[in-house]
């Protein structure tokens, strides 16, 4: 495979033909309800259009509606990082304050105006609505009865991931798989979106691809979602599904842990054996929305990149919440994934300033998060950069690894009794981050370990909930109250759908 994106033609071809051969042709990421769709040929660029709702929208499409709905960066990202104990993103000066809520989400106490939360349900349900698009055009297909249950298996599965992503956001939303139904559907409660996304998954488990196969939707990815599904079933449900996570977890078979922690994060992470699922970008190809890197970096980090400063434009934004950088042993390459210290010019290898003078030295401790300072906030610095970069970066997002495998079947075996059988997945993890093992397995260290190895990958919030700590004080945050373990429905939907129903205690 030439590149990493993930074409029409490749990705349906593999489904109905089982024929994977070129990557260089015309991405599809909308859906005509005309005339089109009636063939195998026009059937393959339509479903590519399912995996491409995964890149997400920006404000100025009909999609994103004036918000950004990047699963990378703004706003989904910055969601669920600036919820958990790991990111933040201070007010500096009169920049990134935005009406507050940045601030909201620091402080614990967003509502149902905060745009970033609208971004995290338009993105789902957006992507959502497009699939139930394309299962329509596929049923309406020249394909035979089989052909179409294979291809909708994947799209099934897609929509099942969307579901899982409210279903831990939101808790209780509307269930819709008909794109002709007419009305406005109503909200399903928590456990009856569960169980959807665990029928889902398990009826079309037999019809997906085996095997691995970079970014589609195969047998792996579904078994690793239905994992992530049972080891948050007592949040979602109330009843504890540690066995049946798992079994999920024996299922998923073929992957490797790199002995490059950091080969999962390179621009060229197609060939990771570690990684289950990703979403593929490609500037070159036209791809949009991952350029989190860019909202990181302090704006003269282009002098540090770039010896001619031409380094792209940099917002100096979220940063790490002081306390996760020094929470890292000094021997642990993963605290590499924060970037911290004093910078210094590509050009000649002198001390970097700001534009105040004072010397560009990233710094854990953020003193006054409402009033930071530029250089204030261990920088993210997971993904690969290059100084031939563009805004638009060329990494695959990473969704799913074989890391994270490993750590839920720690988990759900220490939460079985089995304490024994937890340690070795948690050491093998250790072990390849430069760490010397552990006698013994805790819920502390185990927390801390899934902080340590997922820094940065969307994960935090919703172990911070598991673990109940996401209730609890942290650094700038006093207590939470319960009901913010899940987010209000979005004021916007609510004002559009007499059906909808806010989430408890949300006024």
């Amino acid at each position: 495979m030439n590149k990493k994106l993930i074409s029409a033609a490749l990705l349906v071809s593999s489904l109905i033909f089982n024929a994977c051969t070129d990557l260089n042709e015309t991405l599809y990421d909308k859906v005509s309800m005309d005339d089109y769709g009636k063939t195998s040929n026009e059937v393959q660029t339509i479903v590519a259009g399912a995996y491409a709702t995964l890149r997400g929208y920006g404000s100025a499409t009909p999609e994103g509606n004036g918000v950004n709905c990047y699963p990378t960066c703004e706003y989904v990202f910055f969601l669920n990082e600036c919820a958990s104990d790991e990111a933040c993103i201070p007010t500096r000066g009169t920049d990134w304050y935005d009406g507050g809520r940045y601030q909201q989400m620091q402080y614990h106490t967003w509502d149902a105006q905060n745009q970033m939360i609208l971004s995290a349900w338009r993105y789902s349900f957006i992507g959502i609505s497009k699939i139930n698009a394309i299962i329509y055009q596929v049923d309406k297909s020249a394909l035979t009865d089989a052909a179409k249950s294979n291809v909708k298996a994947e799209l099934r599965g897609l929509r099942a991931y969307y579901y899982y992503l409210l279903l831990d956001q939101f808790g209780a939303v509307p269930i819709t798989t008909d794109f002709a139904a007419s009305g406005l559907p109503k909200k399903s409660t928590r456990q009856e979106v569960f169980a959807f996304v665990e029928k889902e998954l398990t009826e079309i488990m037999d019809l997906l691809p085996s095997g691995v196969q970079y970014a589609r939707f195969t047998q792996n990815v579904a078994n690793t979602l239905l994992a992530r599904l049972y080891l948050n079933a007592e949040v979602y449900t109330g009843t504890p599904r540690w066995q049946d996570c798992l079994n999920a977890c024996e299922k998923v078979t073929g992957y490797s842990l790199t002995t490059n922690y950091f080969e999962s994060f390179k621009i060229e992470n197609q060939t990771s054996p570690e990684i289950i699922f990703a979403i593929p970008y490609d500037h070159k190809q036209g791809t949009v929305g991952n350029y989190l890197a860019s909202m990181t970096y302090h704006y003269n980090q282009k002098k540090a990149f770039t010896a001619d400063e031409s380094y792209p434009w940099c917002g100096n934004g979220i940063c790490a919440q002081p306390g996760l950088y020094s929470s890292f042993e000094a021997t642990d390459v993963r605290r590499n994934s924060l970037m911290i210290g004093q910078q210094k010019s590509a050009k000649d290898g002198s001390d970097i300033l700001m534009d105040n003078g004072e010397p560009l030295n990233y710094t854990e401790e953020i003193v006054n998060y409402a009033k930071a300072k530029q250089n204030e906030g261990a920088r993210l610095n997971k993904y690969a950069w290059s100084p031939t970069d563009i805004w638009e970066r060329d990494n695959d997002w990473v969704v799913m690894r074989y890391a994270e495998v490993l750590m839920m079947k720690a988990e759900a075996n220490y939460r079985l009794g089995y304490t024994v059988t937890a340690l070795p997945f948690v050491n093998q993890l250790r072990t390849r981050a430069g760490l010397s093992e552990l006698a013994s397995v805790t819920e502390d260290n185990l927390d801390l370990e899934w902080r340590h190895e997922f820094v940065f990958e969307g994960l935090r919030r919703t172990t911070n909930i598991r673990f109940g700590t996401f209730f609890k004080p942290w650094w700038n945050k006093g207590d939470t109250p319960k009901y913010r373990g899940v987010y209000p429905i979005p004021q916007e939907e609510l004002a559009k759908n007499p059906g909808l129903e806010q989430n408890p205690d949300y006024n």
